[in-house]
């Protein structure tokens, strides 16, 4: 794998062909579409900082940048028809976005809510699925899951949803994201939410509440 130096520098490349061609009309522009800021692009294009794993894909995404030439260099820097590898784009860039847990839905889509560069990211060999980590709060997981402990998620579509009883998902509702274990509920149209820890009751909510939903892959402690 080449250094993240040489794929920003490629990443500016990408830029400048789309500018020739009338792609994206000028650097903010460019940036807007990418989910980043103008000045951020010029760090990056100045060798100040490099390009994050959720810019690389948007490029990837929407413009048709191979992810082959992105990460290595070779073949042409137009894909044909390949959407590229998230898990190498992720690993590319240096790992794995840790962001806010409230922030969890619109980074699942692809969404700027948190710049993908705003982020600490961590490169953990045996989650090499996850999309994104987060941080727990609070102790209804406990002893599972302890505040402060960091969880890796994997963003799963609501079209296509299979839940796998007893297992722990991050939930995003209407009154904020929950890590909880999920079971059956009452009818088919409903989950039971439970936490680890017994001084909080398990709860019904209807599946139509869930806005967007990870699954949590493991965990990582600092002991």
């Amino acid at each position: 794998m080449e250094s993240t130096k040489d794929i920003s520098r490629r990443f500016i490349k990408a830029y400048e062909l789309l500018q020739e061609q009338g792609k994206v009309a000028d650097k903010k522009d460019f940036a807007s579409k990418m989910g980043i800021s103008a000045s951020l692009l010029t760090e990056i294009s100045k060798e100040r900082s490099n390009v994050g794993a959720r810019t690389l894909q948007k490029t990837v995404q929407l413009f048709g940048v191979s992810s082959e030439w992105l990460l290595t260099g070779n073949g042409e820097p137009w894909s044909n028809g390949e959407s590229g590898s998230t898990k190498s784009l992720v690993a590319a860039a240096g790992g794995i976005p840790l962001i806010p847990v409230d922030a969890m839905a619109g980074f699942g889509r692809g969404e700027a809510t948190v710049l993908d560069s705003e982020c600490e990211h961590y490169y953990v060999p045996a989650f090499r699925s996850a999309d994104f980590l987060i941080t727990v709060s609070g102790d209804s997981m406990a002893p599972h899951f302890l505040s402060g402990d960091i969880v890796a998620c994997k963003h799963l579509p609501l079209s296509d949803l299979f839940f796998q009883w007893g297992k722990t998902y991050v939930i995003d509702t209407e009154q904020g994201a929950l890590i909880k274990r999920v079971g059956k509920g009452s009818h088919e149209n409903s989950i039971t939410l439970i936490s680890d820890n017994p001084a909080y009751e398990p709860f019904e909510m209807a599946r139509s509440g869930i806005r967007h939903i990870a699954l949590v892959l493991g965990i990582i402690r600092n002991e």
